[in-house]
């Protein structure tokens, strides 16, 4: 009679077992989620930042809409670069997206379709095709209002950054930007991400 009593006692401590099993899987799914969370916490504030394209400055290269991936981390390490991509804050208040053409202490002039960097040309293959084409045509591709940029020197701690839509872009030309601060820079544009068929690293 024990036997059976003790027989007939065991069968409740499975479910309480299964309780316990359940629980602990719920616990480290919500320590997984906790930690994804973290991540993308992290990640989005202090490493990297989606960017939308808006407007045509960056044509032919970028296009309005399209979604990257801002590098904000980068900077903190080294200067921009010359020919990088970077978003910064405008003036106006908005994020600009250019393509930093010159770096501090050095001359830059714009003539046309023709970038100088202390009197020599700037080699630009990143708008080749389109100057090319405009060429072809008996024309400049860069025909805007900022079509001749003196030369000015570019103060330290600043950089000097155009639209790759030479002729329809407000940038470092235009008064009212001017040479971009580092600490307005918010990052390097490194990947396009959306639309799945343009997904790309950004050079």
């Amino acid at each position: 009679m024990e036997q059976e009593q003790e027989l007939k006692q065991q069968p409740p401590s499975e479910p309480v077992k299964q309780a316990s099993t359940v629980k602990s899987e719920a616990w480290e799914w919500t320590k997984a989620l906790l930690i994804a969370a973290a991540l993308v916490f992290f990640i989005r504030w202090f490493i990297g930042s989606p960017f939308v394209v808006e407007g045509p400055s960056m044509q032919p290269n970028f296009q309005t809409g399209e979604k990257m991936i801002v590098n904000k981390i980068l900077y903190t390490f080294r200067q921009p670069q010359r020919g990088e991509v970077i978003v910064f804050h405008a003036p106006d208040g908005r994020d600009y997206i250019k393509r930093v053409i010159a770096l501090p202490g050095e001359k830059v002039r714009v003539d046309g379709d023709q970038v100088y960097i202390n009197g020599e040309p700037l080699q630009e293959p990143y708008l080749q095709e389109v100057v090319d084409e405009a060429k072809r045509s008996g024309t400049v591709y860069n025909n805007g209002l900022h079509r001749v940029y003196a030369e000015q020197t570019v103060p330290e701690g600043t950089v000097f950054a155009m639209g790759d839509n030479r002729p329809n872009s407000m940038d470092s030309r235009d008064k009212n930007v001017g040479f971009v601060p580092f600490e307005k820079v918010v990052g390097r544009a490194d990947v396009i991400y959306w639309p799945l068929n343009q997904v790309s690293l950004i050079h």
